[in-house]
């Protein structure tokens, strides 16, 4: 009889996700060039818009912890306008589901990613929100679940992780007999603006380089 589970209470620890998908880390800067090699220059007015966020976050922040929904508002919609996400050929699906199935069909895992990026219905790019008392890195394993479940296994795909506080990238990618992975550092608002300014970079390297790879 096939078990039917939700990804959030099958998946809680990194080395699960190891064992269950074959997933393994590349530690290389060859391998995840989108974060760690040469950046384009933001713009003066990018700038001070990062500015005006990153205000507004403290501010709030400032008044206590703060929810998924909120971190949502605050941070992830207004980098995703920033870094040319909402516009085209992107294209964006909010709580969308997916499914995964193990084992031959005997264990069945489902699970809602909170923003899915799409270009020309290839995944791009999965963004997982915590609340701020949660860390970043507990949204990883089932930020990499969801990854898995990535209908065109043979194209790179992309992970944003935040808290609000903190942000860190992850890219996936299938070789030939095995799917690799890597991590970005993490990125903290509360340090200083340029921190801000290194995410935008970084999206929108992102979405030049799946312009550039994809029809």
């Amino acid at each position: 009889m096939t078990q039917v589970k939700a990804i959030t209470e099958a998946i809680t620890r990194l080395s699960e996700v190891h064992t269950r998908f074959g997933l393994v880390r590349i530690e290389s800067e060859q391998f995840f060039p989108e974060w760690s090699g040469e950046l384009r220059q933001i713009t003066e007015t990018e700038k001070a818009s990062l500015d005006v966020l990153r205000r507004r976050y403290l501010y709030h922040r400032g008044e206590g912890n703060l929810l998924e929904g909120t971190v949502m508002l605050l941070v992830v919609s207004p980098l995703l306008a920033l870094s040319g996400f909402y516009d085209p050929p992107f294209r964006m699906k909010a709580e969308s589901s997916v499914e995964l199935v193990l084992d031959d069909g005997e264990e069945v895992l489902r699970g809602r990613i909170d923003v899915l990026v799409l270009h020309n219905q290839l995944w791009v790019m999965v963004l997982e929100c915590k609340k701020t008392t949660l860390s970043v890195w507990s949204a990883l394993p089932q930020a990499l679940a969801y990854l898995m479940a990535n209908p065109q296994p043979d194209k790179p795909v992309f992970g944003m992780l935040t808290n609000g506080d903190d942000v860190l990238f992850i890219k996936v990618k299938r070789e030939v007999d095995t799917v690799q992975y890597d991590l970005s550092r993490v990125f903290a608002l509360f340090t200083s603006a340029k921190e801000l300014y290194n995410i935008l970079q970084i999206l929108q390297r992102i979405g030049q380089t799946i312009c550039d790879d994809l029809p």
